[in-house]
C-alpha cells in the first residue's frame, strides 16, 4: 500500500443513489474504495450500467437533481471533496481534476469555435487576457496532435471528425495541466485505428505531463498497454482491483475471468462471459452473487 503522501486521490465507502419516478431511491454505487497515485493510470472496467460513469461524475459532484451521494469520502490532496462548497470545488473543476466526458459531440458547444472553447477553461482558471488564451488553446490543439491548429481552431465541432471531436476535448481537459483527468469511454464510437490513435495520445500525455488518469471503459482491451492498475466493477461495487498485469492475465473474480476471456485472441472464436452476463446495479447474476458471498472479490489493500 503506498504511503498517505503519495496519494493524489483516495476514494472510501463511496455510495451514490438515484431517486427513481417511484420516489425510491436506487444504489447505483455501493461503498466503492480506490487510490489513485500521481502520475499513474488506472482503469475502471465494467459493463454498461454497471455504475462506472456514476463513479467519475461522483468525484466531481456532476450530478442531475436526482443522484445524490449518500455515503464516504473522497480525499484529493487532503480535502475531502465531498465537503467541500461549490466555489472551492468549482476551482478545483477543470484546473486540478478535469474530466472527458463520453460524447464529445454533446460536450462541446455547437455555436462555439473549438478554440473559443478552449480558451474558456483557460480563462475560468487562469490570470491572462483573451489573446494568450487563444494562443495557449492552438498550442494545445497541436500538443493533441490535430494538423492545423489555426485552422481548427476556428473551426466548429460540426465541421470536425468525431476522432477530432475527442482530441479536442482532450485538449480542454489538459488545459490547466490538472493532476488528474478522468476519461469516460474516451474510446467509444470511434473505429478501430482511431481508438489505437486515441490511447497512444493518452499514453504520449501521461508520460510528458506527468498526468494520472482514470480510463472509465467497458472495453478491457482499451486497457492494455495503458492502464497501471485495474478496478472490476459489478452491479455497482468494484469486485476486484489489482495491477493491470495480474487481471488481464490471471484475474481471481468469476467475472472478471469471463471477461478476459471475451477478449479477442490470435487463433480461435471471441468466447463470452457465461453464465457472469449483463446485469443492472445491484442486482448481480446468480454466478456472480456466489463468487461475491465465497470471497471471490480481491480486497482492496
Amino acid at each position: 500500500m503506498p504511503a498517505e503522501g503519495e496519494v493524489l486521490l483516495k476514494a472510501r465507502d463511496l455510495t451514490v443513489c438515484y431517486r427513481t419516478g417511484e420516489g425510491r431511491d436506487f444504489a447505483a454505487v455501493v461503498d466503492a474504495s480506490f487510490e489513485i497515485l500521481p502520475g499513474e493510470v488506472v482503469g475502471m472496467l465494467g459493463e454498461s450500467g454497471c455504475g462506472k460513469t456514476t463513479v467519475g461524475l461522483a468525484l466531481l459532484r456532476l450530478f442531475s437533481a436526482s443522484g445524490r451521494i449518500t455515503r464516504g469520502s473522497v480525499l484529493f490532496r487532503g480535502q475531502d471533496l465531498l465537503r467541500l462548497d461549490e466555489t472551492s470545488l468549482q476551482q478545483i473543476r477543470g484546473a486540478e481534476i478535469s474530466m472527458v466526458f463520453q460524447e464529445p459531440a454533446l460536450a462541446l458547444n455547437p455555436v462555439l469555435c473549438v478554440g473559443e472553447q478552449i480558451a474558456e477553461v483557460l480563462r475560468a482558471h487562469r490570470p491572462w487576457d483573451r489573446r494568450r488564451c487563444s494562443q495557449e488553446a492552438m498550442k494545445l490543439l497541436d500538443l493533441v496532435r490535430l494538423p492545423e491548429p489555426r485552422r481548427i481552431s476556428t473551426a466548429y465541432p460540426y465541421q470536425l471528425s468525431g476522432g477530432q471531436r475527442q482530441r479536442v476535448v482532450i485538449a480542454q481537459a489538459i488545459a490547466c495541466r490538472p493532476a488528474l483527468v478522468i476519461a469516460d469511454e474516451p474510446t467509444t464510437a470511434l473505429d478501430a485505428t482511431l481508438q489505437a490513435e486515441i490511447l497512444a495520445l493518452l499514453r504520449e500525455l501521461k508520460d510528458s505531463l506527468r498526468i494520472a488518469f482514470l480510463i472509465i471503459t467497458h472495453n478491457p482491451a482499451a486497457l492494455m498497454g495503458l492502464a497501471d492498475r485495474v478496478m472490476v466493477m459489478y452491479a455497482g461495487r468494484i469486485i476486484e482491483e489489482g495491477s493491470a498485469a495480474q487481471i488481464f492475465s490471471d484475474p481471481l473474480h468469476p467475472y472478471a475471468q469471463g471477461l478476459m476471456r471475451s477478449l479477442p485472441r490470435a487463433r480461435g472464436p471471441v468466447r463470452d462471459v457465461g453464465r457472469y452476463s449483463p446485469t443492472a446495479p445491484g442486482q448481480p447474476s446468480s454466478g456472480v452473487a456466489g463468487a461475491m458471498a465465497h470471497g471471490g472479490k480481491k480486497p482492496l489493500p
